[in-house]
């Protein structure tokens, strides 16, 4: 490789890398527009918890078949990249393989390995393809996955097909020159599944080999580079994300809700159980808009996967409601990612409720936590949806009329029913009489 090749090279790994840093950085500060959490970290739990569902991906061989044809993408994703840093170290060195004389006949074991990991995603590509388009899968085909999040996900397994055909298809110019002789290409001993694809340059001339072996090489580490920087603007940003937010998911129970400190202290208070009110009432209560959610819910935004089983399992959803706890994530992270373009992160005429989420939406939840048990990557959309929730009955009092009055009755007789607690085993009196 020449000196300006190289030179070329460290500039196309700088450009991509300067534009990696910028959206990482963004998306870091978006995050933190929301607030601190005071709970503290189990880090052994935490740990266990990340290894098992975000790295173990436990959730997803509840559907066995799906679940090893996600993994091969999974371990294929992270496998392969050992095989780009090779490729970074040959474009800043100048060298050809520069792995191959270090490992000696373990070289091409390695890399046949990782060929076997590229044609497991390149199988399973397909298939998600079909189950997509062909197929039609119901949870693909909801309202919230038209337009961009249906071509997202598209071009996501198009480009890793891309990619990891190029991968094969490099493999197999290569070899074809080390047959030849050629300079520069170090002996490495025959690849296993590219070895079946020779016969594609069986008969081209030397150059015509070296420039499409060259395009090939050039192609596949910018199109590594472009997958980087569009992983960070697509779904897929969950690969990354996935770890920091099931660390961070907490270790209680799934069907706890979290209190909400100042109204306990007031009933405590109203109750005789506490003489005095503990902290300061806040401005405000629940959440209007993403400022007011907790870092941790505006981390799982990012981490969605938009596979559509919270929403799948969704009992409101089942009877035709209109909420779908995926697109509550994904309106969260556009709306995270509107205030990011407009560069000032800080309050605008728009809000999280009514301008992306509606009323009718947030009212529909039942809290059964069923969303929460189906996430794969530890995403609890249903703490946005109480958050929402209470900014709407606390600070705006709307609420279904049946609403009212339950937690009228709630507050005058310390039940769900409109009769006195003095009245409520009246029933089992009567009761006990018939049986008598």
């Amino acid at each position: 490789m020449s000196i300006i090749q190289q030179g070329l090279f460290v500039l196309v790994l700088a450009g991509f890398g300067w534009l990696l840093f910028k959206r990482v950085k963004l998306i870091s500060k978006l995050i933190s527009l929301g607030k601190t959490s005071s709970k503290e970290v189990n880090k052994s739990e935490a740990l266990s918890r990340t290894l098992l569902f975000a790295f173990g991906q436990k959730r997803m061989f509840e559907k066995p078949l799906v679940g090893i044809l996600h993994f091969f993408i999974y371990a294929g994703f992270l496998l392969i990249n050992l095989e780009v840093l090779e490729i970074v170290l040959d474009g800043v060195l100048g060298t050809h393989r520069v792995l191959a004389p270090f490992l000696g006949g373990l070289y091409p074991v390695l890399i046949g390995f990782f060929e076997f990991m590229a044609v497991a995603v390149l199988i399973s590509c397909l298939v998600f393809l079909v189950r997509r388009n062909i197929l039609k899968l119901d949870r693909f085909q909801s309202t919230e996955m038209t337009s961009w999040p249906k071509l997202d996900a598209n071009l996501i397994l198009i480009i890793e097909i891309v990619l990891v055909s190029a991968i094969l298809f490099l493999g197999a110019a290569d070899q074809s020159l080390q047959v030849l002789g050629s300079t520069g290409y170090t002996s490495t001993g025959p690849f296993y599944f590219s070895s079946f694809l020779m016969p594609v340059f069986s008969g081209a001339e030397e150059a015509s080999i070296i420039i499409v072996e060259r395009g090939l090489w050039w192609g596949h580490i910018i199109g590594i580079l472009f997958f980087a920087v569009y992983v960070t603007y697509s779904k897929h940003l969950h690969i990354f994300l996935a770890f920091p937010n099931t660390y961070y998911s907490g270790s209680e129970p799934s069907g706890k809700i979290q209190n909400m400190p100042e109204i306990t202290s007031e009933v405590q208070l109203m109750m005789g159980l506490s003489s005095e009110q503990q902290g300061n009432p806040p401005e405000s209560f629940g959440a209007k808009d993403v400022f007011d959610l907790s870092r941790k819910s505006l981390m799982g935004a990012f981490s969605c996967t938009e596979c559509g089983r919270c929403t799948e399992e969704c009992p409101a959803n089942q009877t035709g409601k209109k909420l779908s706890p995926r697109k509550i994530m994904m309106d969260t992270r556009d709306r995270l990612e509107e205030i990011g373009r407009n560069g000032k992160f800080e309050r605008d005429e728009k809000t999280l409720i009514r301008d992306y989420i509606s009323e009718e939406e947030i009212l529909a939840c039942t809290s059964c936590q069923a969303c929460v048990q189906a996430c794969p990557v530890q995403i609890n959309p249903l703490e946005i949806i109480l958050e929402l929730r209470r900014y709407l009955v606390m600070e705006e009092s709307k609420t279904p009329q049946e609403w009212t009055a339950m937690m009228t009755n709630i507050e005058n007789n310390f039940a769900p029913w409109a009769f006195p607690s003095a009245d409520r085993f009246k029933w089992a009196n009567e009761f006990n009489k018939e049986q008598e």
